[in-house]
Parts: C-alpha cells; structure tokens; sequence
C-alpha cells in the first residue's frame, strides 16, 4: 500500500476534531504524509520550515465564528511566512464569497465541507502540480540568476560591419518591447546570442532564459515537453512535468530551429501562443503562460513562406520583429576583429601568451568561405591556439576544411564548398560524427541534415 501513496505532506487545520478525524482517515490512505493541527498559531512557524506540501485550512477556529475573518487572517500570516506555500480553505456552502475572497489573497482553491471525496482528492493533486510547477520555476529562476551572474560580460557581439550595425540596432529597437522576434540565420551566425542579447537588454531581464532545440525533440516528446504532462498520461510519465512554456513564464522563451517542427505540431504551437495558455498532456485543465517568444531557424525566407512547410498564421505570430543574421562571407571586414577577439579569449582560458597572426594568413581566412561561420572561426581558432607553435600564427596552423579559397561564392559554388567541408571532416574523424560536428563548429543535428542533403 505504501508503493502506492502519492509522496505529498497534507496538513489539515480546523478546530473540530470529527473533520480532522474524518480528513485523516481518508487521506492517509492516499499520500505519504497527512497530519492535523487545531491550533492555527502554529501555522505561520510550519510554513517557515516548510513543513507541509498542502494546507487544508479551515476559515473558522473561535466559538460561533462564521465570518471567515479569521482564517483570511491566518491565510494571510502563513503566505507571509512562506509566499510559496499552497493553500486550500475550507469553506461552507454558503460561503462561496469567503472562498472568492481566500483566492484572491493567495489561495490555490478552496473545498466546501461537507466536501465529496473525490472532489478533495482530485483537488488536492491538482494543487500539487500547481505547488511543483511553482517549485521547479523558482528554482530554475534561481539557476538562471547565478548563470546571468557567472556568465556576466562572456560573449559577446562583434561587429563594426554595416551588415551588424543594422543587426545591433533591430536588437535595441526590439527588446525592450515585448514582442515577439524571429531570427533567421545560417548555422554558427548567432542566433541564440542574439536571443540572449535581447532578453538580457529586456524588462524580463531578471527572469529565466528558456533555450529549446526544436531540432533536437522528437515528435514524440514535443507536446510533454512543451506544453507538460500529467504523471500517468503516457508510458513512463511517473510524475508530472512543467512544459518550458509554463517554466519560462515571465521570462523568454528561445525556440531554436522552429523550422524544424512539423506542421501538424505547429498548429498546437499556434493555438498555445494564441490563447495564452497550455493543457498539460493528460490534462483537462488550462493553465496560463506569459512569455516573451523569440524564435529562430537556418530555413531561408522564401522556405517559410511555402505553406507545405510552414504555417503562415504561426508565421506572422512569431515574426513581429525579424532579425536576419548575415553570414560570415558577407562581413568578412569583421573577420579580424573575431579572430583577435577569441585569440585573446583563448589565451585567457588556457593560460597562454597572447599570439598574432601572420599578413598571409589574416588574409587567407578574411577570404575563406567559412560555412560553419563565427562558430567554426572560433572552434579554428581555439584548435590553433592549442596545437599551433610560436608567437606568430601561420596557414599551416589553420587546416581548414576547403583549401581553394574564394573570395566570392555562389549558392550552387556554396553548396559544393559545403558538401566537400562535411565529406572531409567526416573522412578526418574516420566517420565520428560528434568529432566532425565540433571541427565544422555545427551540431550534431545540423551535420546529420547536412549528411543527409548531400548523400554522406
């Protein structure tokens, strides 16, 4: 029997011993913890040592007290103790408005007595996922505090091309708005830094920072993961989940590679951003999201709008602002100042002597085509910083993927270029997909579509 308790501790408040007697007989049979209090002075020294999951509070406690007063007052006295504590009142039948008025101050719900069994068990679990959703929230936001304070003046945007000073002023203009933002780029461009650029300049700067790899969730997954699940709603559900998009409420939300999902899963995406709120899988209750939505993916404009592909009222709901990314080859003014820059993030790093770089091989990679971009210029040069010899860098420490540099490439030259970095790469590591990945400076899910695309 004890396997099948729900692990919650319920604590039942109110002065008539029957109902303590009658709430403990029925609950212990149901979660792993139930205790009773009569006195509602200890409460406020509960909640501060967290004592309790669930408080079933009686309104209540003197002799011929029917106002309710008093347990508003209680009600109030353990939220101030621990705001995050999770309350039900119990309330009669006819005091709907008392109960109206226990919500509005912070309770979760609220049971009439005599209550129905069912209706106070299905309660009391609904107000557990509430408690634990509130929980993993607050601890993530605490997670993500420390990783803005760790993470406080790490990369950064580079850039003095005209092509990123157009960028730079798209983020200023949209990010202390609210609205939501779509960023297109090629792999290794930095979408999500700039996702990350415009939630750290925007009012929900203090809340967590959501990063998803659309790419990266099976079909399977993407509504538990997404929108959550209720434990027992598929194989393997055990216990409930919070979805990143009630996880990230208040804060934003970065879906990277949307172009990813398929169109039938799109269309819950809509209705969730629509309506503002998601039903967990195994659910039948809505719950209210408020997050900033930023969104990005490699797909080229023109694939977005083909309707076999993407939806085009999912479109215009997450585009209110749209960033494109330039890719490398049309900045190549910026090359230099990228390559000093993680030359000396590097030295840093490894503790190593600041190195320069020689005239012809400045001028090399100012015309190499880069198709991992700044991702594969930064993975380039930490390679050179460990292996390369001497103070002064040179060609033969940069093995690029293509030695037959251009300084122009076309679409069609582009992808020949591309197809013999992957086929290279993949020959260099003896087919290991992870090492190739991290040598173009691409993921392992974009070398995978790569692979496929061009037959490898």
């Amino acid at each position: 029997m004890a396997d099948s308790l729900q692990p919650a501790r319920i604590l039942v408040a109110d002065d008539n011993e029957d109902v303590l007697r009658a709430a403990h007989l029925l609950l212990k049979r149901h979660f792993s913890s139930v205790e009773t209090v009569s006195d509602p002075s200890r409460l406020p020294e509960l909640a501060e040592r967290s004592a309790f999951d669930i408080l079933l509070l009686d309104m209540n406690f003197a002799p011929g007290a029917d106002d309710g007063a008093e347990g508003l007052d209680w009600l109030s006295k353990v939220l101030k103790a621990d705001p995050q504590a999770t309350i039900i009142p119990l309330t009669a039948h006819s005091d709907l408005d008392l109960a109206v008025e226990a919500m509005k101050r912070g309770a979760a719900d609220f049971i009439t007595k005599p209550w129905e069994n069912e209706r106070l068990l299905a309660t009391l679990r609904s107000a557990l996922n509430l408690r634990r959703s509130r929980q993993e929230t607050a601890e993530l936001r605490q997670l993500n505090r420390g990783l803005i304070a760790a993470t406080h003046g790490g990369p950064e945007m580079i850039g003095t091309s005209p092509a990123m000073l157009k960028v730079f002023s798209a983020i200023a203009r949209a990010a202390p708005t609210d609205a939501n933002v779509l960023i297109l780029g090629e792999n290794g461009t930095g979408k999500e830094l700039v996702a990350r650029e415009i939630h750290r300049r925007s009012r929900r700067s203090g809340e967590v920072f959501i990063n998803v790899d659309l790419g990266a969730l099976s079909s399977q997954l993407f509504e538990s993961e997404l929108f959550g699940h209720r434990r027992g709603a598929f194989t393997d559900a055990k216990q409930s989940r919070v979805g990143f998009l009630r996880t990230a409420t208040r804060g934003t939300l970065f879906l990277d590679e949307i172009g990813n999902v398929p169109l039938h899963q799109q269309s819950k995406l809509l209705t969730a951003l629509e309506r503002r709120e998601v039903t967990p899988v195994g659910s039948d209750r809505a719950e209210p999201i408020d997050v900033r939505l930023i969104c990005a993916t490699n797909l080229p404009r023109e694939r977005l709008t083909d309707e076999n592909i993407f939806r085009q009222d999912l479109l215009y709901r997450i585009n209110t602002v749209e960033i494109v990314l330039p890719p490398l080859r049309e900045r190549r003014e910026d090359i230099p100042l990228l390559l000093e820059h993680y030359a000396r993030l590097y030295a840093q790093k490894y503790n190593m002597q600041p190195r320069r770089f020689s005239s012809p091989l400045l001028d090399r990679l100012r015309n190499y085509s880069w198709p991992g971009n700044v991702r594969a210029l930064r993975h380039a040069v930490e390679r050179a910083m460990i292996l390369g010899e001497g103070l002064l860098l040179h060609e033969v420490d940069f093995p690029l993927a293509d030695d037959r540099i251009v300084s122009q490439v076309s679409g069609s030259r582009l992808d020949a270029v591309e197809k013999a970095a992957v086929d290279q790469a993949l020959k260099r590591h003896d087919g290991n997909v992870s090492r190739a990945a991290r040598d173009l400076g691409l993921t392992r899910t974009s070398l995978y579509r790569r692979m496929d695309k061009y037959g490898l």
